[in-house]
């Protein structure tokens, strides 16, 4: 018997190549614009239309980051950055979720708490900032306590807001198996509300990171905004572009860690579920 071969007609071929055309733009297509303002970036700061003390050459400003690299002078300031910054997150997460749970539980704690969270919500905290350098000093204990105190709020009210979400049958079944308060609102109430905790701790993390850049820039000392607020006094606008630079790369990784985990630990949620698939 004679074997037949199928070939692909033009127009599938056609088809195919338009595809995988499609799919390599829009793999491609995040860094399309990054490129752009670098390139841009660096033809304004060539043209000469802006002096290079107001906007330096972006190979300038890497020349520079790759010194801060080289010397080990960014990990350090990092390390210190993040140090402070998760440690104080690490404070408000405990007690913004405490806070949350204890305001949707009991009225009482409700009708103290409220006001406070009401108006300190929108507040500034950092204007508490010299208030902490004269209780604490001006070494860690005052940069953790402004982020802790900046990074609570958010907390307790996405903490606050699904616990009181929750479906009142989920409750009740529980009270019929013979569960307490306190099991009912730690093994219940918490775990049914995570994914609004988990969407007020992803609000309150860059929020501290924000607050501690700001609080280095305002004390001095070590850290990525202490680094940049001693190069700005020495004029070196290279420097102080790198550490943008530095600040927006710790950020970017800082947000994409915590959705990366955000995903991991609500795989079982309906909404990261499907994200997760796509």
């Amino acid at each position: 018997m004679a074997r037949v071969v199928a070939v692909p007609s033009r127009a599938a071929v056609s088809l195919s190549n338009h595809t995988v055309l499609r799919r390599a733009f829009w793999f491609l297509a995040p860094a399309i614009t990054p490129v752009l303002v670098v390139a841009g970036w660096e033809f304004a700061a060539r043209s000469g239309g802006v002096s290079a003390f107001m906007l330096p050459p972006i190979s300038a400003v890497m020349v520079r980051l790759g010194a801060d690299v080289a010397s080990g002078d960014f990990f350090l300031n990092a390390a210190l950055t993040l140090y402070r910054t998760f440690l104080g997150f690490a404070i408000a997460a405990a007690v913004g979720v405490t806070l949350g749970v204890l305001m949707a539980r009991s009225r009482l704690a409700n009708w103290f708490l409220d006001p406070i969270v009401s108006i300190g919500l929108p507040m500034p905290k950092i204007a508490f900032l010299p208030v902490f350098i004269l209780w604490f000093g001006l070494f860690d204990a005052s940069k953790i306590t402004i982020i802790a105190v900046s990074a609570v709020f958010p907390v307790v009210t996405a903490t606050l807001a699904g616990v009181q979400g929750v479906e009142r049958e989920l409750i009740w079944s529980a009270q019929s198996l013979g569960a307490g308060r306190k099991e009912i609102a730690w093994e219940i109430m918490v775990p049914a509300a995570l994914p609004q905790i988990i969407t007020g701790l992803q609000v309150a993390l860059p929020t501290a990171l924000i607050v501690e850049i700001v609080a280095e820039m305002m004390m001095g000392g070590y850290g990525l905004g202490a680094a940049m607020l001693e190069a700005s006094r020495q004029l070196d606008s290279p420097d102080v572009f790198a550490g943008i630079i530095e600040i927006m790369a710790i950020g970017y990784g800082v947000v994409a860690a915590a959705g990366w985990l955000r995903r991991r630990l609500l795989i079982w949620h309906q909404e990261d579920a499907r994200s997760t698939a796509a």
